[in-house]
């Protein structure tokens, strides 16, 4: 385990040359100006990573590099579901930095005209914070959910995300079909995939909507829409924090949910490339790790976790074969089938 430390003395240096690289920007930039290039960082995020950002980690990092430099920085952001963002991108808007749900839409960036630099030589191999997939109920758990079988009961009503515009969507999959898996594995000593996709039909009847990103979903549950969230812990604790009347039911199995950071470098200068980079890695600092936590997000350092529900058998999609085996096996296979028997 390490910390990460960002090399003040480096920012120094760079504050220095910041102001030279203010006169000379290259015209075929993709930013507005030479003086927006260089004082304002533009991130893009999958929806829930927006409150810790704003109200903590931006803020943070601009309060260190005035303290440090005396120079004014500033944040531009925009958030949506994982895949849109990732599309987002790809067609060019003006981002720096792209925080995402899930490893597949970061491989996506891995293209000349949008960055050159591997999101992997990151620390932490890129992931910055992760979460388990858990199931939201009402109050009381009248459905008596209490575990994913229990979603494919007749009668019971559940908010999904859009696994074509949305990480969490992709992650409950994963959740859905992987906990099955394993728990045929442990039953009989071999995966059962049959198993599996009869789950994901059983629970693809019960489907009352599919929003398009994990927070859309929770918008649709907290206004009385369904029986069942299938969602991020992170979004189960906040509605909790916030007085939502529910319960948190933690399956006995479920995937582990790790988010990567990719710096989009296409065009950069080194002067520019250098302070992105600055603020990418302050985000596995401990002070932005505890303020990922205080957003219910579970940290990559260790001991940072303490106060989460134990998770008895957490799995991770290297667990499964990877993302892209998923992506063929389960998304684009059996939930496809499951979602095309269920109409």
């Amino acid at each position: 385990m390490f910390y990460v430390k960002t090399n003040w003395r480096a920012v120094e240096l760079l504050s220095a040359g910041l102001a030279l690289s203010l006169l000379f920007a290259i015209s075929a930039c993709r930013r507005k100006s030479a003086e927006q290039e260089n004082t304002t960082i533009t991130v893009y995020g999958f929806s829930v990573a927006k409150e810790p950002l704003l109200n903590e980690i931006f803020p943070a990092f601009v309060t260190e590099w005035h303290d440090k430099t005396g120079q004014q920085i500033s944040f531009e952001s925009s958030f949506a579901g994982s895949e849109i963002v990732t599309n987002q991108i790809i067609n060019g808007v003006d981002a720096d930095v792209a925080i995402l749900a899930i490893e597949r839409n970061a491989e996506r960036l891995l293209r000349p005209d949008v960055t050159r630099s591997d999101w992997r030589k990151l620390p932490y191999r890129g992931i910055v914070n992760q979460t388990p997939m858990v199931i939201v109920t009402r109050q009381g758990n009248p459905k008596r959910i209490r575990d994913f079988n229990d979603l494919g009961k007749p009668g019971v009503q559940v908010i999904l995300c859009d696994p074509t515009s949305s990480g969490a969507g992709n992650w409950a999959l994963v959740a859905l079909y992987g906990s099955e898996l394993l728990k045929t594995e442990e039953q009989t000593g071999k995966r059962d995939s049959v198993a599996a996709q009869n789950l994901l039909k059983r629970i693809a009847k019960n489907i009352r909507a599919t929003p398009e990103s994990a927070r859309a979903a929770r918008a649709l549950f907290e206004h009385n829409e369904g029986d069942a969230l299938i969602t991020y812990e992170l979004e189960a604790l906040q509605m909790k924090d916030k007085g939502q009347q529910i319960n948190i039911v933690m399956p006995r199995s479920t995937v582990m949910c790790e988010h990567p950071v990719v710096i989009v470098d296409h065009l950069m200068s080194p002067a520019r490339y250098a302070l992105v980079e600055l603020f990418v890695r302050s985000l596995w600092e401990r002070p932005a790790q505890e303020a990922w936590t205080r957003a219910r997000f579970r940290s990559v350092i260790d001991d940072l976790n303490d106060g989460f529900q134990k998770v008895e058998h957490p799995f991770k999609v290297a667990d499964l074969g990877g993302w892209q085996k998923i992506t063929d096996e389960v998304i684009n296979g059996a939930w496809k089938e499951a979602t095309h028997v269920s109409r």
